[in-house]
């Protein structure tokens, strides 16, 4: 019985990022990164319990790619989709676009814009599938892990909706910005630089002090920052892990 309880635990990732990718095209954004973030955490649990219980098997390893390629790679293209869609005057304007000269119209070019978002999508299978491949990858990771980057993206809806900063909205809201931040994305996921990985044996300080300290801090940053925390952390990630690199060496 107990051989089942990862593989429960990986397809209730799945079903939540399958009811994120709904809400998503729904254009519920917010409400896809409340499931896709229940999904992370199901899919931290279920690795832990295949160690903890002895129960790792091939048919789980394949299971949580599959899972991670839905919440974790499915569903932030599609919310960077629609991010864009919201950036584009475009789509509220149709009779204000100009011919570019190139035989395209912009609002042709701009209604085309936002399908650039899924190349988080393509770099998300990219990632995942060197890493089913890599038998080097146990405890680092090589670029940047994609429930984090998942979290990065999905991070964008909750601070345009609670942070209430307009600053920051007019931002976030620059295609521009997603267009970088989308290219961005994808080198992070595929980038060559190791990271540490959240991975925990045992809840022992010795041998997880990196981890804990990580753990702790992002706290700190979530109360005193609120949701704009969320890109902070996931730079003070990579930072960290270039320390544990250096430290390492």
């Amino acid at each position: 019985m107990k051989k089942h309880i990862p593989n429960a635990l990986t397809l209730l990732n799945l079903f939540s990022g399958s009811v994120a990718v709904i809400l998503a095209v729904n254009d519920n954004l917010v409400s896809a990164a409340f499931f896709v973030f229940l999904g992370i955490f199901f899919d931290f649990f279920d690795g832990f319990a295949a160690r903890k219980l002895n129960v790792s098997s091939e048919l789980g390893l394949q299971l949580d790619s599959l899972s991670d390629m839905v919440t974790s790679g499915l569903v932030p293209g599609i919310v960077m989709y629609k991010l864009l869609e919201l950036s584009i005057p475009a789509w509220n304007d149709l009779d204000a676009m100009e011919t570019t000269g190139y035989g395209f119209s912009n609002l042709e070019f701009e209604m085309l814009l936002p399908f650039f978002g899924l190349l988080i999508t393509l770099g998300s299978a990219y990632r995942l599938a060197k890493f089913n491949i890599d038998t080097e990858q146990q405890s680092f990771f090589k670029g940047l892990p994609t429930p984090a980057n998942t979290i990065l993206i999905l991070g964008l809806p909750l601070i345009l909706e609670y942070q209430n900063n307009d600053f920051i909205n007019s931002i976030i809201l620059n295609k521009w910005f997603l267009i970088g931040l989308t290219i961005l994305s994808c080198y992070l996921l595929n980038m060559s630089m190791k990271l540490f990985a959240l991975k925990f044996k045992d809840f022992r300080f010795k041998g997880n002090a990196m981890r804990y300290v990580f753990l702790i801090l992002s706290l700190v940053f979530m109360v005193v920052l609120k949701y704009i925390a969320i890109p902070v952390i996931i730079l003070f990630y990579i930072i960290m892990s270039v320390i544990d690199n250096s430290t390492s060496k």
